[in-house]
């Protein structure tokens, strides 16, 4: 009786949580419609558009433009790092107020979103590795394979001219990642938006430009269709005016100038000045995967013993529920949670919120399964006997099968945390900015994949051989007691 009143009381506190959380979504979406405080979604991995600098500042030509236009405006706003991807979405489903991302303005944009009037027109260039001497021009691409960034100009490019020059489109999210491809020689080159790839150049991300800038459409500041209208004619007055009194020419020039910033860091400078970042993520990693077990565990306590349990509508359910969340993919969970959820229902979830909910969910129906395995895995005949004994079917459960079934779950829930410690990475998708997200964000800066994804390796392994290993101690302490 006493351990129910216990499981009782810590869903209490699990509900009085959600509900909590629930009510700060409610109050962020309020303050929104307000007109205080504009949430503004963007990439943050676009150099040199929007990008962190090494003291965890976001910058970039685009940061620079809306500050100074919110100064000039005097209107509040407050960066939401999502990636171009979840930024769009985040818009459509009225998680932010605007988004400012390099967002290319095109018809079929324009039929979702309102744009401002242009602030930078860009255009397509092609670059290649930077000790390729044979591909010059679109027609040495025949036969061969191109990256192209996702929703670019340059992949809407690509593929208006793949079927003449017969190449083939390799897709990626990041714009690093198809420079990647290109130094690994998988891709013989890329289409990227000719400033972006001119900084990495200048960068020295190992790539050289090749083609003349083909036109491409000019980038936009956009809201959703018919809304914020107000921050939209803010926006195109602010951009009037620092454009008049010069300083929107000042900040061009900071970044894409003859006098532009170059980094020349040395592989141990670099790890050390981005290892700030990298274990702020890693700590926000260790945070999620700790709430969201603890969650976890709860609602596998539920539906473990509904599983088990004698009604057998309570085992439908019990079932229906494992059934669902393992079978959909955590990607798949995260973006219905955080886009879908609150577009269908018309508010505004927090990004915390939605990620315990979606590790919480998934894990819990492992951990689920996790128990009934356990119980089931009890010999039956001890419950008989119990039962023979007079003993109630809940206290047999309690001081019987349980102890006896812990000491065989334990290894399955020391699997399930390391699990959930590394899906914590998949949730960058929708913004999450943990140790995964944390490289990518240096990575876009610094363009050194190999030194940065070899750290954030190294600090994933430390962390889960530790954990692992405490465990795995208070596992053996658990069985000789």
């Amino acid at each position: 009786m006493k351990t129910t009143k216990i499981s009782f009381f810590i869903l209490s506190l699990m509900l009085l949580l959600m509900s909590s959380l629930s009510g700060w979504a409610g109050n962020a979406a309020a303050a929104s419609d307000s007109g205080k405080t504009y949430v503004i979604g963007t990439d943050i991995v676009f150099a040199p558009f929007e990008y962190e600098d090494e003291n965890g500042n976001y910058v970039g030509i685009d940061i620079d433009l809306l500050d100074a236009i919110a100064k000039d405006q005097n209107f509040k706003y407050q960066i939401k790092s999502l990636g171009f991807n979840a930024a769009v979405q985040a818009l459509e489903a009225n998680q932010v107020d605007g988004v400012i991302a390099g967002m290319s303005i095109t018809d079929e944009r324009k039929a979702k979103f309102d744009f401002s009037e242009p602030y930078y027109d860009s255009g397509v260039v092609m670059g290649i590795s930077a000790n390729n001497d044979t591909v010059k021009s679109y027609e040495d691409l025949r036969g061969k394979k191109v990256a192209v960034k996702t929703g670019t100009e340059g992949y809407s490019f690509a593929e208006s001219i793949a079927s003449k020059y017969g190449f083939t489109i390799v897709p990626f999210d990041e714009s690093y990642q198809m420079y990647d491809d290109v130094m690994t020689g998988n891709s013989v080159a890329c289409f990227e938006d000719e400033p972006v790839l001119r900084y990495g150049v200048k960068q020295n991300n190992g790539l050289k430009i090749v083609t003349d800038k083909e036109d491409g459409a000019s980038y936009g500041f956009a809201v959703s269709k018919g809304k914020n209208q107000e921050l939209l004619e803010m926006f195109n007055a602010g951009l009037v005016n620092i454009k008049a009194n010069g300083e929107y020419k000042r900040i061009i020039e900071e970044y894409v100038g003859e006098n532009a910033q170059v980094a020349n860091l040395g592989r141990w400078e670099l790890i050390q000045k981005s290892l700030p970042s990298l274990l702020k993520g890693l700590g926000k990693t260790l945070l999620y995967t700790i709430v969201s077990l603890f969650f976890a565990f709860i609602i596998g306590l539920i539906f473990g013993f509904m599983k088990v349990g004698q009604n057998k509508f309570l085992r439908v359910v019990a079932t229906v529920f494992v059934d669902i969340f393992r079978g959909i993919p955590l990607i798949v969970l995260a973006f219905f949670i955080y886009f879908g959820i609150p577009q269908a229902m018309g508010f505004t979830m927090p990004l915390f919120l939605a990620a315990i909910l979606t590790l919480s969910l998934n894990a819990g129906a492992y951990v689920t399964e996790i128990i009934r395995g356990g119980i089931q895995s009890i010999d039956r005949g001890q419950m008989e006997a119990a039962r023979s004994l007079g003993i109630p079917y809940r206290k047999a459960m309690i001081k019987i099968v349980i102890p006896q079934a812990v000491r065989v779950m334990i290894p399955s829930f020391i699997n399930q945390m390391v699990i959930t410690l590394k899906d914590t990475s998949i949730l960058s998708v929708i913004g999450l900015v943990e140790l995964t997200q944390s490289g990518k964000i240096v990575i876009a800066r610094t363009f050194s994949s190999f030194d940065i994804w070899l750290t954030v390796a190294v600090m994933y392994l430390i962390v889960i051989i530790t954990l692992t290993k405490i465990a795995d101690y208070l596992e053996v302490k658990i069985r000789r007691g």
